[in-house]
C-alpha cells in the first residue's frame, strides 16, 4: 500500500504531472523545468524528490547539475502502470502544447549546463 500511495501523492499535484508529460519528450535539469514551469529551483527541486521517491523519474549527476528521465517503471507496478498510461493521457491540453513550445527556449540553459 505505501508504494501506492506514494505514487499517488507524487500524481496528486498539477505540476509534478506536466514534469511527467514534459520528461516524456526529453531528459531535463531543473533549470529547463524551473524556467518552463516558472516555478522557483527550491520548489522544482521538492517536486523531483517527490517524483523519484515515488519510482517515476530517475536522476544522474552531469557535473554539478541533475539531469531527470522518467523512470522505467520497475520499481513498482504502479509507477510502472501510470508511465506506461501517461503516454496516452493529456495529449491535447493546451497548457502543456505550450510548455513543450517554450523547451527550447528553455535548452538555452542547457549551454550552461554543459559548460559546468
Amino acid at each position: 500500500m505505501k508504494a501506492f500511495i506514494r505514487v499517488m501523492k507524487a500524481l496528486s499535484d498539477p505540476n509534478r504531472v506536466r514534469v511527467l508529460k514534459l520528461l516524456q519528450g526529453e531528459e531535463l535539469c531543473v533549470c529547463e523545468i524551473q524556467n518552463v514551469l516558472g516555478l522557483a529551483q527550491s520548489t522544482v527541486s521538492k517536486h523531483m524528490k517527490l517524483l523519484e521517491d515515488a519510482g517515476l523519474v530517475d536522476r544522474k549527476r552531469q557535473g554539478t547539475w541533475i539531469i531527470y528521465s522518467l523512470a522505467n517503471g520497475s520499481e513498482t507496478e504502479y509507477a510502472g502502470t501510470i508511465l506506461a498510461e501517461l503516454r496516452h493521457w493529456l495529449n491535447s491540453d493546451e497548457e502543456l502544447e505550450q510548455m513543450r513550445k517554450a523547451l527550447p527556449e528553455a535548452a538555452v540553459l542547457r549551454a550552461c549546463r554543459l559548460k559546468n
